[in-house]
Formats: C-alpha cells, sequence, structure tokens
C-alpha cells in the first residue's frame, strides 16, 4: 500500500478467538482496514446483501471445527468468488497440513504470532495497485460540485476513498461511462436507490415530472455522469496525447439483475467513492456509490494532473480581464 494515499477497505472478520481481537484490530488500524463482524448466524445471507468489501479474515475453528469452517468457506467462495479470503491457523494445529479440498478455499493461512502473511496478503489483494493521491483528491472534488450543481438545497459530503473487490450492485439504478485516456482505460459508474433519489428530487426543487418519474431520475443521474466526465477529462487526460494512444481492445460486461452482480472481466479492484446527499430540511438523504474501475489498462506512472493557468482560463472563455 502507497503510504501517500488515504485509501481503506473494508474485511469481514469471521472469528470468535476473544482474545485476538485487540490485535486483530490494532492491524486493521495501521493498514488502512476497517475490520466488520456478523452478528448473525448467516454469513452468506449477510454476504448476499450490500457489503462492499476487499476481502476476509477468517479464523479455522470459526463455524466449530476446522472442516465445517471449510464447508463455510467453500459456500462463501462460490457466493462470492471476488474476495479473497485468508485463514487464521491456531498455533497447534498450523505445522499440519491443510486438507486437499481447502486449496481452492484460501489464498493464504497466517497465525496470530506471525502476521507477516497477513501483511503479503493486503499487498497482493486488496492494496495491489497505488493510485495517485492526487487523482484520489481530484476525483472527489469535481464529483462532489458536480453532484452539488443538480442538487443546490441539498448537503453534499464524501466519505473515504476505498477499495473493493465486491461484483454487487447497490440500488436500483445506476449509470456507467468509458474512461479512455493514454494512461486508464476501463470505466466509471454510479449507484444509487431510485426512490430515495427520487424523494430528495422532489424535495429539492418541488418537481414536477414531464415523463415517468424513472425517466427524469436516469437522465438526472446521466447528467451528473457527464459532468463528473466532463470535469476528469479537463483535469487528467490531455486529449494531444490521447489520440496517438487509442486502443480498440475491449471485453465484455456481464451484468445480472436478479442477482444485482456485475462484472467487467477484471480480477483488480475497484477504486470506490461514497458521496451523501442530505436535506437537513426533512433529514432525507440519499447515498450514491461511485467505482472506478480500470479493468483494460491502468498505468499510473503515465498519470499526470494537467495544471491551468490565468492564460488557459483567459483563452477559453471563463475569464476575462478587467
Amino acid at each position: 500500500m502507497s503510504s501517500d494515499t488515504n485509501l481503506v477497505s473494508k474485511v469481514l472478520i469471521l472469528d470468535n478467538a476473544v482474545e485476538h481481537f485487540d490485535q486483530i484490530k490494532q492491524f486493521c488500524d495501521e493498514n488502512g482496514l476497517i475490520g466488520l463482524r456478523i452478528h448473525s448466524n448467516n454469513v452468506l445471507r449477510t454476504l448476499n446483501s450490500y457489503v462492499d468489501l476487499g476481502g476476509i479474515l477468517m479464523a479455522e475453528d470459526y463455524a466449530g471445527t476446522l472442516e465445517k469452517t471449510i464447508e463455510l468457506a467453500s459456500s462463501i467462495r462460490a457466493t462470492r468468488p471476488e474476495l479473497p479470503i485468508i485463514l487464521r491457523r491456531n498455533a497447534a494445529t498450523f505445522a499440519e497440513a491443510l486438507p486437499e479440498n481447502s486449496a481452492r478455499c484460501f489464498v493464504a493461512t497466517y497465525t496470530i504470532d506471525d502476521l507477516s502473511p497477513l501483511h503479503k496478503f493486503i499487498e497482493d489483494y486488496i492494496f495491489s495497485v497505488v493510485y495517485p493521491n492526487a487523482l484520489i483528491r481530484g476525483i472527489t472534488e469535481i464529483s462532489v460540485q458536480s453532484l452539488q450543481s443538480q442538487f443546490k438545497a441539498q448537503i453534499v459530503t464524501a466519505n473515504a476513498p476505498y477499495i473493493v473487490r465486491d461484483r454487487i450492485i447497490f440500488g436500483e439504478v445506476f449509470s456507467l461511462i468509458p474512461l479512455e485516456s493514454n494512461w486508464c482505460r476501463g470505466y466509471m459508474m454510479l449507484q444509487t436507490e431510485e426512490s430515495i433519489l427520487d424523494s430528495l428530487v422532489v424535495s429539492d426543487v418541488g418537481i414536477q415530472y414531464s415523463q415517468t418519474p424513472f425517466r427524469e431520475l436516469n437522465n438526472l443521474l446521466g447528467e451528473v455522469t457527464n459532468l463528473i466526465w466532463g470535469a476528469f477529462k479537463n483535469r487528467f487526460i490531455n486529449e494531444d496525447i490521447d489520440r496517438a494512444n487509442r486502443s480498440v481492445t475491449q471485453v465484455p460486461l456481464v451484468i445480472n439483475h436478479q442477482n444485482k452482480y456485475i462484472s467487467f472481466g477484471s480480477e483488480n479492484p475497484q477504486l470506490c467513492f461514497k458521496y451523501t446527499l442530505l436535506d437537513e430540511a426533512t433529514g432525507l438523504f440519499c447515498s450514491i456509490y461511485q467505482w472506478f474501475i480500470f479493468n483494460l489498462d491502468f498505468t499510473p506512472e503515465l498519470f499526470e494532473e494537467i495544471q491551468t493557468t490565468v492564460d488557459d482560463l483567459i483563452d477559453s472563455g471563463e475569464l476575462e480581464l478587467f
């Protein structure tokens, strides 16, 4: 993980060893991880809901016995194969080989006395891609500005950016737009809940729909998407360089609406942002999740933030001499 970013990632802690919680929590705090525990006995039901994760930390006796834990891990892998699982072995059994049927369940093992495999786990599977700090900061700024321009009566805030490996879709409506440059190729996606967005739109401007409400909301989300993409291009993409570096390589996107699943044909983790629109008068709030999926190319060493000068603004007509 790069020391100059503030990225975090959520990990699910499937571990009942209370005596190790402080040490595991300290590791998470020191390494940009937000640990989550399940209070329900139904792990799979929880994972089938929208829980955006980077990975899973599981104890070998979490389900009672190693055999039952492997069965649970196998079910998790079948349900959410994109989520890597690392297994915590007990010191007394660490020397014993795991059953052959566990090979596909876990990417690595560790003990509480040796956390080095856990460090490697987050470097290889969670924070495996370095994102320039200027990119992270810039995305947040332009996205908040774009949302605020469309929701003038709302308070727009941004959470800390984070990394996920999930492929689960949030809400009922989402937009996709391709990202094309000499340093990245992929998609940006915005996701939100239709009914809550509808309530905010009505309270914001007292809109009277000219067509079916969901079509109006689609248009609104599309407008926000276009605004962010336009600002992204102006700030991060040099068109002169990009025209000479166009690529026609593509991979299919797979969307399963019933299971709220989307695949971009890549195993890379995704850069994510969460924004909240709050109506102080009513207390209504809406969450908008933004994913950046660099599934076709990501070459951060070519990334360069475009610095806009006063002369540039005068030439473009945004400023004029007094």
